[in-house]
């Protein structure tokens, strides 16, 4: 009896702590769909990858030391852009290809 006590304890812990932690502000307003998550996560890319141009930049910093960050800053843009996949939304037609072309003579 003391077990199952335990088991229903430890569960219910469980599920407080997953409600608690799904219910957190990162999550707010973002779901895969949305265009303004791809906006937020377009927006870090570009944070990274600056931040990998500065880092690339500076002659001050050692090459050992720059080298794994840059590599794992690197990384992370790779990880974020396979995450959020292609831009929303998806045309049917690339808009410049669509028209006749120009003959100059």
């Amino acid at each position: 009896m003391q077990s199952r006590q335990d088991m229903m304890r430890i569960l219910s812990l469980c599920a407080i702590a997953y409600l608690v932690f799904m219910a957190t502000p990162a999550m707010a307003g973002c779901d895969l769909a949305s265009e303004h998550c791809w906006l937020r996560a377009h927006r870090v890319m570009t944070h990274k990858q600056n931040h990998i141009a500065y880092l690339e930049a500076n002659p001050d910093v050692d090459d050992g030391i720059k080298g794994r960050i840059i590599t794992h800053l690197h990384y992370k843009v790779l990880h974020i852009r396979a995450y959020i996949g292609p831009r929303w939304p998806h045309w049917p037609t690339p808009c410049c290809y669509s028209r006749p072309r120009l003959y100059v003579r």
